[in-house]
């Protein structure tokens, strides 16, 4: 259901928890990380001490300020952070994204952990800087007197359109992140300005190309201009012989640069999602690198140029067309990281078993039918994702990738584990969704170390008792099985926070669940329960609860024990009435009840304090539930009809919900809106498509914070000319409606720009038309009909109607008329349309046929006018 979906950010920390335990769960896993992590470590230290020394070493000028000022503690201290954002950006910045949104194992599982340490850090960098800046004498923040080697500009998202050609002449900036601004082109007056520059970041501007002039900055050790518009790189970059990092990902390079094999001093290389069909053969002249991100190119062949890049540790070369891999990949002999997922891999080449030190190997999204018995060799791996592959068995090999943590095998066509997986005393993620599997072995219970394991989407009948000996699991995932009775040795384990059974046969829940007090979340969506067991109402810790599509009629009074729940998902069930006993559960922020067949709300609702998302569409109510309006708390309403009784109206109470932000009352039978609907000031979201309506009241036009509108398939046959004034509009749809002003043709581009501007028109149009008309009354009108018109408009003042001694003639009284009735008018907002259909009422009701012959071909004449 959307309001499943909706909640899943809210419940982000629930669900999805393992960088996220509780402090005794940490301590117990302390030391496993420990004992897993030291080999990786050895690569991180080799980064952290090349790079400490190479891209921040000694200078001979350095700190003399730090010698002397106040704050030379505090520039210590960031001589400290600045080698460890060196070390961070060498060992995190070129992983994947898909290594980013793993869950974080150990410091093997993708370095998550220090991704997210590295941007802790840089904030607290940025911040320091900020300090020790506001700390200076003013003469020394205007530059050129501070001599201090170690000061950084950071001028991200400041809006600037040009590179800012004076920042450059303070003689200490050494590191220059320009990020997130509108910079289209770089270049430099003085190119001495730019000899001092260290790091210079520009990502995320509109830079197309770089400057010739790049090759003076002969002290950069760091170049970023990731996500711009660059097609190609400039043959000058190869004169910068002391860079160790550059970022060129996310633009619109097709060739590889062949001149850069003489940046001999190059550590970290990022090329990915860019348009590179080939690699040169002069790649191996970059002796030096150890990461190499070519993610998302269109690389169709493994470059065998790749090879031979003897201190390569991390390769990425996700997201290609790569059909095979060459047998000189034996030589990346340092190789420990290397990501081939979304390729078109159908085998392995048996050499890539001679990569002794690999730790993470990620083959998701290709044709495997087979993976070598080889991988046994692969003693230091730590994790493997094979998803979306076609495998049907693992080599029993496996066994002996003993220091293995994440396996991964999701989507393929297995229908068992190898017998001897119990051996993987160090697997701590087990995921087989997705397969052909009919039952889960007894000897999982040996994986003492297990905490999230998952085999939904299988052909599961039981789980077998022995699982309660997997004490540090935390997480379960069996939905889409064939699962008939509830599996109690789960209820054993008191670190489990997260159950999924949806799509199961389980039709009655056992009393054991009474003592999982730790769980979180539990999910049973779409099972065979008829009762909402009282032995739920015990999880008095259970924030997040779904009993969706299954046989619920009605809910135990004991349920106000579950405090703690923010979510409650019960559609598609047998509920006649809104159970009153949820009205208890104060804490509840989203409650689903759609697909049912509830006809009135109870006053209680009011009790519902904290409720921000409520779905009741598919009912049965026989009018809108006013009782609703008092929720004032809420958020987001659903009441859509689709399935259920349709609603004729909307009450006037509706703008008591002030934090109504999200309404949809879609697919009824609503003929208005509330005059009042204007009220409903924080409303963001209105669909009402599929109803009624023929018109929008004044009021609509003061939902200023309005962003996406739906009224498809009503009867509107005219739009509000103020509909400019619904400023933060953003998504528009008016599609089958009988619309004239404007013509559909008008809107069927859903552009509020394009249909302003014709309401603009429009209007001056018909003003005009309606001037034209009052000319035609002036001049043709008879002193008689006019007093009648008078009535008719309700015009009383007795020196126009009647006529006096005065030189003023009846055309010239008769203007003055109408401009006090159109002035009248104007306080009610009628437009020049609406004026002109009451007036031409009125003349026919006088019988002013003259004057009516003349109005008539006018309006014949004005419409043969195309607009």
């Amino acid at each position: 259901m959307s309001e499943k979906k909706s909640t899943s950010e809210e419940q982000e920390d629930i669900t999805d928890q393992f960088g996220n335990k509780s402090r005794s769960q940490s301590v117990r896993e302390h030391e496993l990380n420990k004992e897993t992590s030291n080999s990786l470590n050895e690569v991180f230290d080799y980064l952290e001490r090349k790079n400490s020394n190479l891209v921040y070493g000694t200078h001979p000028q350095k700190n003399k300020l730090q010698s002397t000022s106040s704050f030379g503690t505090k520039s210590k201290r960031n001589d400290e952070q600045r080698q460890k954002l060196q070390f961070f950006e060498t060992s995190t910045r070129n992983l994947s994204s898909q290594s980013k949104t793993e869950i974080s194992l150990s410091k093997s599982e993708s370095m998550t952990d220090k991704i997210q340490e590295y941007q802790d850090f840089i904030k607290s960098l940025s911040h320091e800087t900020r300090k020790i800046s506001s700390q200076l004498p003013e003469e020394n923040q205007q530059g050129p007197d501070l001599e201090s080697d170690n000061f950084m500009v950071n001028l991200e998202a400041k809006g600037l359109q040009e590179f800012p050609k004076d920042i450059l002449k303070i003689k200490y900036v050494k590191y220059l992140y320009l990020d997130k601004n509108q910079i289209k082109t770089f270049q430099v007056a003085d190119s001495g300005d730019l000899l001092g520059l260290e790091i210079l970041s520009l990502k995320e501007n509109g830079l197309s190309s770089l400057p010739p002039e790049i090759q003076l900055l002969h002290n950069l050790r760091i170049l970023n201009v990731s996500h711009n518009q660059i097609s190609h790189i400039p043959k000058e970059i190869s004169h910068l012989g002391n860079i160790r990092q550059l970022f060129f990902n996310n633009n619109y390079i097709e060739n590889f640069p062949s001149d850069l094999e003489s940046l001999g001093n190059l550590e970290i290389l990022n090329l990915a999602r860019n348009k590179l069909r080939h690699i040169p053969e002069t790649l191996p002249s970059l002796k030096n690198l150890s990461v190499l991100n070519l993610e998302y190119n269109q690389l169709t062949i493994f470059p065998k140029a790749l090879c031979f890049l003897p201190k390569l540790i991390s390769l990425n070369l996700t997201g290609n067309l790569i059909s095979s891999l060459p047998k000189e990949i034996r030589e990346l002999k340092n190789l420990e990281i290397f990501l081939m997922d979304h390729n078109k891999l159908s085998f392995l080449a048996v050499e890539i078993f001679r990569l002794l030190k690999m730790k993470e190997l990620r083959l998701s999204d290709n044709k495997l039918e087979v993976i070598s018995h080889n991988i046994e060799n692969f003693r230091e791996l730590r994790i493997l994702t094979l998803d979306k592959n076609l495998l049907k068995y693992i080599s029993e090999k496996i066994s002996h990738c003993v220091m293995l943590e994440c396996l991964s095998l999701d989507g393929n066509k297995l229908t068992e584990l190898p017998k001897n997986i119990h051996k993987l005393k160090n697997l701590r993620k087990l995921h087989v969704n997705g397969n052909y599997m009919l039952r889960i072995t007894e000897d999982i219970s040996h994986l003492n170390n297990i905490y999230s394991l998952e085999f939904s989407g299988n052909l599961i009948t039981d789980v077998p008792i022995e699982i309660k000996n997997c004490r540090k699991i935390t997480r379960v995932k069996l939905s889409y099985n064939k699962i008939i009775y509830f599996p109690v040795g789960l209820c054993a384990l008191d670190s489990l926070y997260y159950l999924s059974f949806n799509g199961n046969y389980i039709s009655e829940i056992p009393i054991d669940i009474s003592f999982s007090k730790q769980l979180l979340h539990l999910e049973f969506n779409e099972n065979k329960l008829h009762i909402f067991s009282e032995y739920l109402c015990s999880l008095i810790n259970l924030k997040y609860l779904d009993l969706g599509k299954n046989h619920i009629e009605k809910i135990p009074p004991s349920i106000s024990n579950m405090v703690s729940l923010h979510v409650l998902i019960l559609c598609c069930n047998k509920f006649e009435n809104f159970p009153r006993e949820l009205c208890t559960l104060e804490n509840l922020q989203v409650l689903d009840l759609s697909e049912n067949q509830i006809q009135k709300i109870p006053l209680e609702i009011c009790n519902l304090k904290g409720i921000k998302k409520l779905n009741l569409s598919s009912n049965q109510f026989m009018y809108f539930p006013v009782e609703l309006c008092r929720l004032h708390s809420l958020e987001e309403l659903n009441i859509s009809q689709i399935n259920g009784k349709k609603l004729t109206g909307l009450p006037e109470e509706l703008p008591k919900m002030t934090q109504l932000k999200d309404l949809d009352i879609s697919n009824n039978a609503i003929r208005e809106l509330p005059r009042n609907i204007g009220e409903l000031r924080s409303l963001v979201n209105l669909n009402a498509c599929n109803n009624q309506i023929s018109h929008l009241p004044p009021s609509f036009l003061s939902l200023h914070d309005l962003q996406q509108l739906n009224l498809s398939e009503n009867n509107l046959t005219a739009l509000p000319s103020g509909i400019h004034s619904l400023v933060s509009l953003k998504e528009i749809n008016f599609d089958d409606n009988p619309l004239l002003r404007p013509p559909m043709e008008i809107c069927n581009g859903k552009q509020l720009y394009t249909i302003v501007l014709y309401l603009q028109r429009a209007d001056e149009r018909d003003e005009k038309i309606l001037e034209k008309i009052f000319k035609i009354v002036a001049n043709n009108i008879t002193e008689t009909s006019f007093t009648f018109l008078c009535q008719k408009l309700n015009l009383k003042n007795s020196e126009i109607v009647m006529p006096t001694q005065s030189k003023v003639s009846l055309s010239e009284r008769v203007q003055q008329a109408f401009d006090i009735w159109k002035m009248e008018s104007n306080n009610l907002l009628l437009t020049p349309v609406a004026l002109r259909d009451q007036l031409i009422r009125a003349l026919t009701m006088i019988g002013a046929h003259e004057v009516m012959d003349k109005i008539m071909a006018l309006k014949l004449f004005t419409c043969t006018v195309k607009f």
